[in-house]
């Protein structure tokens, strides 16, 4: 019925309005604490909920994404690198699909 270049533009004005009403209405810089740690830490919040929910569903079982999730987490608590947490990880994720999931021949 739309063009899409109807659907187009109204994303394009929803979004271009998303981020310019606030930078209009707040001129002054923030100076309560609560706010600004609370700014602080939404990115961090953002990426976690959409991150979460696919890792544990990446995978053949619920278990091994789970499983791969507290790996990743404690190995990364511990310190180590992107590449070591990703690494063992998938190794979880390979050991426990192994063992859980049997070919049905």
């Amino acid at each position: 019925m739309y063009s899409v270049y109807v659907y187009i533009l109204v994303m394009a004005v929803v979004t271009y309005l998303i981020r310019m009403i606030p930078l209009a209405l707040l001129k002054k810089e923030i100076t309560n604490t609560w706010v600004k740690s609370f700014l602080y830490y939404v990115p961090y919040v953002t990426l976690a909920v959409m991150t979460f929910p696919a890792i544990l569903e990446a995978t053949g079982s619920l278990i091994s994404g789970a499983a791969a999730f507290a790996v990743a987490v404690f190995m990364a608590y511990r310190g180590q690198s992107l590449i070591k947490v990703a690494a063992a990880a998938c190794a979880a994720v390979f050991v426990l699909e192994l063992f859980l999931v049997r070919p049905a021949f």
